[in-house]
């Protein structure tokens, strides 16, 4: 096994080291650190508004680019949630407890360079952690059938849909509309046209680029004018002073951030959780068993480093289901299958053995992408400081033009364009309504697999039901499904219950 590991570790860095490579994943990782940096842009806008360039790429290169933009935005949310109070991204929120008041003590210094030593440690044992069990799941995976993966997809779906933020009702109701608009198309068996409203141009189905764009990408904007654009004055300016920790300081976040790490390992490979869940964990876990836990949200520094340690690690991590099982456990995951499936690629336990170029190029280009980060985190902080001061109504009129152009480019269609504004005025109003936005992504993306998977799974049975529970695995993975969808309905009902009361 380790041979095995050793060869596939070489191939990947032989990968990773072309030019194309180390360029794009040096421009992914800076633009995800700005997109993080500015609070309300996010790394699933980026990654979406960027979406049709992966089409005039190499998978690999367009792969390696997108997660540097993903794991780089992780970084740059940190460094407003530090200086400013305003989380970059929503991973960075628990950041901002203990973050912001060691800046208003003079020491923000200490705290970005003690997030960046923790961001690269939680993201160094999430790529081992990939590297060791990926090809381990792969293997397992090649086990399940039709009806295992079906069942495996619903589970996938409703803990998107009940462990998101908000209602579980409503996630749901969200997820639904998106398996249903994953659906409209050609049939994959008879060939006859569905849900298509007689719109020709429906007739290969929903655009991905557009979906996404519209939903994260206009949508945020409109929010943001909504609400009079994103405040990002500074509330104090930076020094350069007291960055390096003390002994005592370096002793109380070693554990920390091995702990966070091993939170976010596991939080990050389970649908539905990622990087926000992780990090709130990570720092509930440190509050918990530290002797002085009056401390936190005054200035701790295991505060910091524990949840940034776990967001990363995370990071890292969800790339384990998205490439060995097929299936994404958060949207921006979504986006990464559905950049894979425009270049007509399948991931799944067969990419690692089929693949293993771009499988293992782009582990190591994890490697890589996390090491610039590391280098050049530090000394950008007065370049992000410059950035935040850029006014919302010069920023927002260049993410529109963008949209239009990127997503007119990838198939020289109108009707691509008019898709971004309608789904755009749906985000809104999803936003608006309280609906989550998110597992209307990981619905679409899942929706056409889901519905093969269980049509193939009737045909094997000859119509009959009896295949989904017969089979152990599948028999687990709905038992798995039913307690996550109770425990979800049970907690609106107790959420509901709690409002009227007041």
């Amino acid at each position: 096994m380790l041979h095995d590991l050793s060869t596939n570790v070489a191939l990947g860095f032989s990968m990773a080291f072309s030019v194309d490579n180390l360029l794009y994943c040096l421009g992914g990782v800076m633009l995800g650190m700005v997109v993080g940096v500015i609070p309300g842009i996010g790394a699933i806008t980026a990654i979406s508004l960027l979406l049709p360039i992966t089409f005039y790429l190499d998978p690999l290169t367009s792969l390696v680019l997108l997660a540097g933009i993903f794991y780089g935005a992780t970084y740059g949310g940190s460094v407003s949630a530090i200086l400013l109070g305003l989380p970059g991204t929503p991973a960075s929120i628990v950041t901002c407890l203990d973050g912001a008041p060691l800046a208003q003590k003079g020491r923000a210094g200490l705290a970005l360079f003690m997030t960046t030593v923790a961001s690269f440690s939680g993201a160094s044992i999430g790529i081992v952690i990939m590297m060791v069990s990926s090809p381990l799941i792969a293997e397992f995976a090649l086990e399940l059938g039709a009806p295992e993966y079906f069942s495996l997809i619903v589970m996938g779906l409703i803990a998107g849909s009940v462990i998101s933020t908000g209602s579980a009702v409503k996630g749901i109701a969200v997820v639904i509309l998106g398996v249903w608009l994953g659906l409209i198309g050609i049939d994959i068996y008879t060939g006859i046209p569905r849900f298509n409203f007689g719109i020709l141009e429906l007739s290969d189905g929903v655009s991905l680029v557009a979906l996404a764009m519209g939903l994260f990408g206009v949508a945020d904007v409109i929010g943001n004018i909504r609400n009079g654009g994103v405040d990002t004055a500074p509330a104090s300016a930076f020094r350069f002073r007291a960055m390096f920790p003390s002994w005592g300081e370096v002793r109380r976040s070693c554990l920390p951030m091995l702990r966070g790490a091993g939170i976010g390992s596991f939080f990050g490979a389970l649908p539905g959780t990622g990087g926000t869940i992780s990090a709130f964990m990570a720092y509930a876990v440190e509050k918990k068993v530290s002797k002085t836990p009056e401390r936190f949200g005054t200035g701790a520094i295991e505060g910091v480093v524990a949840p940034e340690s776990a967001n990363n690690a995370s990071d890292q991590t969800a790339f384990i289901p998205t490439m060995t099982l097929g299936i994404p456990g958060s949207p921006t995951m979504a986006l990464m299958l559905g950049a894979l499936m425009i270049q007509g690629i399948s991931p799944g336990p067969l990419l690692i053995s089929e693949k293993p170029d771009l499988f293992w190029g782009l582990v190591m280009s994890f490697w890589i992408g996390n090491l610039l980060l590391l280098i050049c985190n530090m000394p950008l902080i007065p370049l992000w400081i410059r950035i935040l001061k850029i006014p919302y109504q010069y920023l927002y009129p260049a993410i529109l033009m963008f949209v239009c152009i990127g997503v007119f480019s990838v198939n020289n269609s109108s009707f691509d364009v008019i898709s971004v504004m309608i789904f755009a005025a749906l985000g809104y109003f999803l936003k608006v309504l309280d609906f989550p936005v998110a597992p209307l992504l990981l619905g679409f993306v899942l929706g056409p697999l889901l519905e093969e998977n269980f049509r193939r799974s009737m045909i094997l049975s000859q119509g009959s039901f009896d295949i989904f529970v017969s089979q152990p695995l599948s028999l687990l993975f709905i038992v798995g499904a039913l307690a996550l969808l109770c425990w979800g309905l049970y907690g609106a009902f107790r959420t509901n219950l709690r409002a009227r009361r007041a």
